[in-house]
């Protein structure tokens, strides 16, 4: 993988296979309202890309609880503009509500959104 500069303080572009995505913080903040996923979209598409890779540490504080509405919103900013995200979410690294996994069955049967236990397995999927 090959990483370009960094757009803001936390996104930076990457390559793998010839594909370029932006590519969040492995292990930091990105996400703290709903609204931040608009910065995502707009460095995506201020440098021409369709794809991101973000990690579970990036998401909202209430995304993985299916009652906030939070990850339906964010989901829904990113598929308005085309954007194909990953979200490396390793197992037993963050709690789900009861509902949650019926997100990730359904997401992960379309081709906007989809959930991996790797970073390597992402960048695969988004290549």
């Amino acid at each position: 993988m090959d990483t370009g500069y960094i757009m803001s303080d936390a996104l930076t572009i990457a390559e793998t296979a010839g594909v370029r995505y932006m590519e969040g913080p492995a292990e930091g903040e990105l996400l703290r309202k709903v609204d931040d996923a608009n910065s995502v979209v707009e460095a995506c598409l201020s440098a021409r890309i369709r794809c991101a890779l973000l990690y579970a540490p990036n998401m909202t504080s209430r995304f993985f609880d299916l009652s906030s509405g939070e990850a339906g919103a964010i989901l829904q900013r990113f598929r308005n503009y085309e954007i194909r995200v990953a979200l490396v979410c390793p197992p037993d690294s963050v709690r789900f509500s009861s509902r949650f996994p019926e997100l990730i069955a359904e997401e992960n049967r379309l081709p906007y959104f989809r959930f991996f236990e790797s970073a390597e397995a992402a960048r695969e999927w988004l290549a």
